[in-house]
């Protein structure tokens, strides 16, 4: 809070977002607004959800300040950025963003926002470290009633899921984060113009693809399907390695 008390120009927002942040990280099973309240004193959410809503203090700011202070701690070496998604189930559709889209939080198309997120990680650790929030084209950027409602600025336009990662891969390499590469799975690895602004930058990545891509061989002479061209290796050109336990035991991949 030393490191981001700055950001906020009045005392009562600046107290809120301590109490709110002390909230997030205690041990509370659901941590909406009332939690983090009754854990500071208030009767009511009400400071909570101001803070949220409508006080005055420069988000995107704030991130830059926890970005810094993840890499401080965290350390640069074998430093990776990593992209993936998730999902935010809703009940109305006041929410901006939200429509019925598929979810990985439910497993189903679900009435839903979803937001694009950027995580850091080295040997020490991981932390998030940017995100951005998936404006559906047709239901929402092209919906300029709904965008007022929201207050969803004019200056935001749709982007792809990809756009947005790559703008927050930019932005943190621009900010001086050390990465050698970058992770992701098919909805980002399956992306073209991603994988070539990496390239134009000179940043490795190592994302999934379809098996039904395409992979230039031979020097780029030939083309042939991922899927093809993995099963044609040899054994000794594998390693099996550990990715943690899952839900069903070991999960293993070579």
């Amino acid at each position: 809070m030393a490191r981001i008390a700055g950001r906020f120009s009045r005392v009562e927002p600046r107290a809120a977002a301590r109490a709110y942040l002390l909230g997030l990280l205690s041990r509370a099973e659901r941590k909406n607004c009332w939690q983090p309240a009754e854990q500071a004193g208030y009767a009511r959410p009400g400071p909570m959800q101001r803070l949220l809503r409508c006080a005055r203090w420069d988000a995107d700011t704030v991130r830059d300040d926890v970005r810094a202070y993840a890499v401080e701690h965290l350390g640069a070496e074998g430093a990776v950025l990593i992209v993936d998604e998730t999902g935010f189930v809703k009940k109305g559709r006041a929410s901006a963003g939200v429509q019925r889209q598929y979810t990985g939080t439910a497993g189903r198309i679900e009435n839903s926002q979803v937001g694009v997120f950027l995580a850091f990680a080295t040997s020490r650790g991981r932390a998030l470290i940017d995100r951005r929030l998936y404006l559906p084209e047709q239901s929402w950027c092209s919906d300029p009633g709904r965008r007022q409602a929201a207050g969803i600025p004019e200056t935001v336009q749709f982007a792809t899921k990809p756009r947005l990662a790559w703008e927050m891969i930019a932005a943190a390499l621009d900010a001086g984060v050390e990465a050698q590469w970058v992770t992701g799975d098919e909805a980002y690895g399956q992306d073209p113009q991603l994988r070539a602004s990496l390239e134009a930058r000179g940043t490795g990545y190592v994302m999934a693809v379809a098996c039904s891509t395409r992979v230039r061989i031979n020097h780029g002479r030939t083309t042939m399907r991922a899927d093809i061209l993995a099963a044609r290796l040899p054994t000794t050109a594998w390693q099996r390695h550990s990715a943690g336990a899952g839900a069903k035991g070991p999960r293993y991949y070579d």
